[in-house]
């Protein structure tokens, strides 16, 4: 108040909110989300289907893509719906236990500031839990081999475990095993997997057993001329990135003709000139051309002639990717074709899959980029597929990258809650009741596995802190096949390390960010402006002369 009157610093209809009343907003946004998730986490979890303003669906129960399609408005759940982004991006798998911890913590923090307990306290006792949980899931940790095959199919159907491929996990979890070997190098002494050099087709039609994996890549392309040759053995391919057409001047130009007969040479220039670009390609003894840009339809006429397999208009990302699979070089300008820049392949064929003609460029030795086609009854089933493929090569790739692999169903959360809580008495003070809650939140992991698969959480849960308890029970979990506490490592559910710590950081960083907040301002949305009605003038009020306004 200035002399008696309100001071008024924010704009007109921005509305703000303090204290308790943000913090319960926020937290509860938070816990939507994450309830919205929790009934698919797991072998047994449940699918949604979302369907769009325009009637599409989508049927998943993938975390990340559920909370990627709904279209959510409050800005704190926005910040969860982050978390499962980066889980998607940085390991592929455990998009919903991240969402999932998350909202727990944010539960057990309200209890925890109802008894006054201030939220930067919190946030400190997360931190200090979180850095601590890290150390305690190395300390469990198994050693994976990049080679290790057997451990790295373990891995994959980990993965896989609940999604929608159906009965056929074991041959997706060969395919994606072998992907990923094949592009994985050892750059500076360490593994890199980059799933980017693995391309995915999708074609509906067929069944889920017909998905494959080549060798080479798969390019959805058709041959540029009809009298192409279909199939080509030993194929020799160029890859050129400018175009088979006759170049059109950089400023305006007019080319002005009086005589017919000039009219002809100007035609056989034009010809010539893309009969000589055809004979570069055949010199250097490519049956093969892939081109980015386009091609004439008189040079595919040469190209049909001379025997050349040509495709137009492909991808860069694909060409990159043929580069790599082949061992070509991408060529800018047709002078610099050579033999020694060309790439290999056992064949190239065209196929017709579903509805479309397919390039096939298979048998390349050595390939660092692959190709997988999936098949599937109808589109959604496809989608399903593809979704759960990238989860199972992005743990692989993970698994390779880092070597270090812990037991799965619920087994590393319940072995760092009880090691967490003889850590928060070590620490003491107000921040040991945080550190408790930390370990209390990870617990909603196997809770919830047994709960989505019928089972009696209390008693599961009394079981799994019973086994771990003992020296020999620290791969203790939730066996939701055969409805049981297990030994994980026997049963053969394994995953990669890095989707637990990744998990638990993201989440951990969330919640204190969330709890951190203690004023949500939000401006008012500024509508469109609103013109004159139609055919409201400048004149004057009914009945009066202008003169009088």
């Amino acid at each position: 108040m200035l002399g008696g009157q309100p001071v008024i610093v924010l704009k007109e209809g921005t509305e703000s909110t303090k204290g308790k009343t943000a913090h319960d907003n926020n937290i509860a946004a938070a816990k939507a989300v994450a309830d919205a998730v929790r009934s698919t986490l797991g072998p047994k979890g449940m699918d949604k289907m979302l369907v769009d303003s325009m009637g599409d669906i989508v049927i998943t129960n993938d975390g990340a893509t559920i909370l990627k399609e709904l279209d959510i408005e409050h800005p704190a759940a926005k910040m969860v719906v982050e978390v499962s982004k980066t889980q998607d991006n940085e390991c592929g798998d455990g998009t919903t236990s991240a969402v999932v911890i998350a909202g727990e913590l944010l539960k057990k923090s309200e209890a925890l500031i109802e008894q006054n307990v201030h939220p930067t306290v919190i946030s400190n006792g997360f931190r200090l839990a979180a850095n601590e949980a890290v150390k305690i899931l190395r300390g469990i940790g198994i050693e994976v081999s990049p080679t290790d095959k057997k451990s790295l199919r373990l891995i994959a159907m980990t993965a896989m475990t609940g999604k929608g491929v159906g009965g056929e996990r074991n041959s997706l979890s060969d395919i994606a095993v072998e992907a990923v070997s094949s592009i994985a190098e050892k750059v500076d002494g360490k593994w890199v997997a980059d799933i980017d050099n693995i391309q995915v087709e999708k074609k509906h039609g067929g069944a889920v057993s017909d998905t494959k994996l080549i060798k080479g890549l798969v390019l959805d392309k058709e041959r540029a001329h009809p009298r192409m040759p279909r199939l080509l053995k030993g194929a020799k391919i160029a890859l050129v990135d400018s175009a088979l057409e006759i170049k059109k001047t950089e400023v305006e130009a007019k080319i002005q003709i009086r005589d017919p007969t000039q009219m002809q040479m100007f035609l056989d220039e034009e010809e010539k000139a893309l009969r000589t670009m055809v004979e570069k390609v055949k010199a250097s003894g490519a049956n093969v051309l892939i081109c980015e840009k386009g091609i004439d339809d008189l040079a595919q006429h040469y190209l049909a002639k001379e025997g050349i397999y040509a495709v137009r208009r492909v991808k860069r990302s694909d060409m990159e990717k043929l580069a790599k699979a082949t061992g070509g070089k991408i060529i800018a300008n047709l002078d610099d074709l050579k033999a020694s820049e060309l790439g290999a392949a056992e064949q190239v064929e065209e196929l017709k899959i579903s509805d479309s003609d397919m390039t096939f460029i298979t048998g390349c030795k050595n390939p660092k980029a692959v190709s997988i086609l999936i098949r599937g009854g109808t589109e959604h089933v496809v989608d399903e597929v593809e979704r759960g493929l990238h989860d199972a090569l992005k743990v692989v790739a993970v698994a390779i990258e880092d070597g270090i692999a812990v037991p799965g169903g619920g087994a590393p959360e319940i072995e760092v809650a009880l090691k967490l809580r003889d850590y928060g008495q070590s620490v003491g003070g107000r921040e040991q009741l945080a550190i408790e809650a930390f370990a209390e939140a990870l617990e909603v992991i196997p809770w919830t596995l047994a709960e989505n698969a019928g089972m009696d959480s209390i008693d599961i849960m009394i079981e799994l802190k019973n086994a771990h308890m003992k020296k020999s029970g620290k791969n203790a979990g939730v066996d939701v096949e055969n409805n049981k506490v297990s030994d994980m490592v026997s049963a053969k559910v394994i995953e990669p390390l890095r989707v637990k710590t990744q998990a638990i950081q993201s989440a951990t960083e969330v919640a204190s960010m969330i709890l951190r907040i203690d004023d949500v301002i939000a401006s008012k949305r500024s509508a469109a402006p609103e013109g004159p009605p139609p055919g409201a003038g400048m004149g004057g009020m009914g009945g009066m002369p202008p003169g009088m306004m």
